[in-house]
């Protein structure tokens, strides 16, 4: 392969982007004293002033609040009333209060939360669910993007856009309202909880006797049933009552979430709704995986952040309404920035990783629901990327090989985005890079909430041309469009 054109003149950057917007808004609930830097809650004082309201002033006040907020949110008096609920403990001979004083309550116990006023950032892009109504050469994408609000609190919202043909380009609207979805029933697997508990060191006797009469797919009532009956001298032993929080806490890590089926894709939040991602869901590697039975689903990888550690985690679904959320464990998905390959490669389900920080591997899911000891692909080599490398997105398949969009990491922390190619039957074997970075921060793009970082999770090709959103700075997403058979012309043979 030749070195020609020059990488930095291949991505086209297209004039149209998505930038934060304020108006976005969930609501979740709100306990008055509970982001007190001393922790001292006020509710029972508050609901004490409102049980004691007048009923003209219940009723103002209730429709005040109603006419204000009403059309900002999906079935708002269902919120209050849920809220009510969740804090109904805390409300003396809660059986006589009126239904609209209840409403009242959980109106003083939400507030709403701007789920992108911070920042919006590092999106992925697969083809949507929905192909109807095109033109020809038009494809319909979904776009996932990291939103960041108060308190560096991440989410993963969506976007759909419409590109083709050729580097036409059109991003539909996202009016509201937002939805969070509603949790439902998750299916759990038996393999990823024995990993889990492997993982985590707690491989004892207990643990073994309930991995030993689960079956192999179950509930959350079938879990509890066989906890329920375990033998009676297994309760006795040490760290006994520990083992079995802890079969929770692991068994709790995968769950489900679902939105009414009447919600537009841009109108659905992922939320964080486990203590393991209270801190953010971050940086979603969207990819439309093929199975080798010709069946598409979607899935996803994260990081869960809980202001602490970090944790990898999958989302899968059929349609992008319906989520199921599952743990990844294993020596391969240790760290940020894993990326599923859109299809099993010679039997294999891999991954791409950065296990070690700074350095893109590739794993392998073995037989146990553990993803391996990652075998290196590409460590920091050139100047733009001397600090750490990492992928930006699930590989994708030309016939030359997989494309990996690469990212690198130079002096002051600068993010640029390059490539290097893989072999299509054994990705172990890097068969190319660019030389340099495809896209880096240019003037208008190094400012914003993290200055001078470009950064993707993931393009697709469509019609030859490759399609890259990006995040600049977090201040806004962009999108740049290269012609595939350019891109892998300017790429070099690997020399290792």
């Amino acid at each position: 392969m030749t070195l020609s054109p020059t990488p930095d003149l291949l991505a086209a950057r297209q004039s149209v982007s998505l930038t934060p917007d304020p108006s976005r808004v969930i609501v979740k609930l709100f306990v008055p004293g509970e982001d007190a830097a001393v922790v001292r809650t006020r509710a029972q004082a508050l609901i004490d002033r409102i049980a004691g309201l007048p009923g003209d002033e219940v009723d103002r006040l209730l429709g005040e609040t109603v006419a204000l907020f009403a059309d900002r949110h999906r079935d708002l008096e269902s919120t209050f009333l849920h809220h009510f609920e969740l804090v109904r403990h805390r409300v003396e001979h809660a059986a006589d209060l009126s239904p609209q004083r209840r409403l009242l309550v959980g109106a003083y116990f939400t507030n709403e939360y701007a789920v992108e006023a911070a920042a919006l950032c590092n999106p992925s892009a697969v083809e949507h669910p929905d192909q109807t109504g095109l033109g020809a050469g038009q494809l319909r994408v979904a776009l996932s993007v990291r939103q960041i609000g108060e308190g560096h609190l991440s989410s993963i919202g969506f976007a759909t856009a419409v590109v083709g043909p050729g580097t036409e380009l059109t991003v539909a609207g996202r009016t509201g309202p937002l939805v969070t979805g509603s949790r439902v029933p998750a299916r759990h697997r038996r393999d990823l909880l024995a990993a889990g508990l492997a993982d985590d060191g707690w491989d004892n006797e207990v643990a073994a006797a309930l991995l030993g009469s689960l079956p192999e797919h179950f509930d959350d009532a079938t879990f509890e049933s066989v906890l329920g009956t375990l033998p009676d001298g297994l309760h006795s032993r040490e760290n006994a009552q520990r083992t079995l929080e802890q079969l929770r806490r692991t068994n709790a890590a995968g769950y489900a979430t679902a939105f009414p089926e009447d919600t537009h894709l841009h109108q659905r939040v992922l939320w964080p709704a486990t203590p393991a991602e209270s801190n953010g869901m971050e940086d979603a590697r969207f990819v439309r995986f093929v199975g080798d039975d010709g069946v598409a689903d979607y899935w996803a990888t994260y990081t869960a952040y809980d202001g602490r550690e970090i944790a990898a985690r999958t989302i899968s679904s059929p349609d992008l309404r319906q989520f199921h959320i599952e743990p990844m464990r294993g020596p391969g998905v240790r760290n940020k920035g894993v990326a599923l390959f859109p299809r099993t490669v010679g039997g294999r389900r891999l991954a791409l990783s950065r296990a070690d920080g700074e350095t893109i591997g590739l794993t392998e899911l073995d037989d146990q629901a553990r993803w391996r000891t990652p075998v290196p692909l590409h460590a920091p080599g050139r100047g733009w990327e001397l600090i750490q490398t990492g992928n930006c997105g699930s590989p994708l398949e030309t016939s030359a090989g997989w494309l990996v969009l690469t990212h690198g990491v130079g002096t002051m922390r600068r993010y640029a985005i390059g490539a290097i190619l893989l072999d299509l039957d054994h990705p172990e074997r890097v068969l190319a890079e660019l030389p340099g970075p495809l896209l880096s921060p240019d003037a208008t793009e190094r400012d914003g909430y993290v200055p001078n970082v470009l950064y993707s999770c993931g393009g697709l090709i469509h019609d030859g041309v490759l399609w890259l959103p990006y995040g600049a700075s977090d201040a806004r997403i962009g999108f740049a469009t290269v012609e595939v058979e350019a891109l892998l012309a300017a790429m070099v043979r690997a020399d290792r």
